[in-house]
C-alpha cells in the first residue's frame, strides 16, 4: 500500500508475504500465500509440483541460509495465474499475471 506522505510511492499489483526461512518451508508458504490471495483452501489449488519442484525450492532457500552470504537468491515461476517470486530471505512476492497482461 502506498504511503500518504511519499509522492514516489505508486500502487502495485504485487503482494508480499513473509516466512521464516529457518523454520518454514518456502513451498508451503507459497501455497498458503496463493490460497490466501484466491480466498480458498490450499487443498483446492493445483499441486505446486506441477510448476516447480517443491523440494528443490526448499533446498534453494535452505542452502542460501546455510551459506550465510549477504546475497539474496530469488526464483520466479507462475502458479495459479500468479507470478510468484520466492526470496531466500523469507519473502514471497505474488503478482497477478492477468492484471499485468490487461495493461
Amino acid at each position: 500500500m502506498p504511503s500518504t506522505n511519499d509522492p514516489t510511492d505508486k500502487p502495485t499489483d504485487q503482494r508480499v508475504t513473509t516466512f521464516d526461512p529457518a523454520d518454514s518451508r518456502p513451498s508451503e508458504a507459497v501455497v498458503t500465500a496463493v490460497a490466501t490471495q484466491l480466498e480458498t483452501d490450499p487443498v483446492e489449488l493445483s499441486p505446486l509440483y506441477d510448476v516447480v519442484d517443491p523440494d528443490a525450492l526448499d533446498d534453494l532457500v535452505d542452502h542460501a541460509q546455510r551459506t550465510g552470504t549477504d546475497e539474496t537468491q530469488l526464483v520466479w515461476f507462475t502458479y495459479e495465474g500468479f507470478a510468484v517470486g520466492v526470496r531466500s530471505d523469507g519473502q514471497v512476492r505474488i503478482r497477478d499475471t492477468t492484471a499485468t497482461a490487461a495493461r
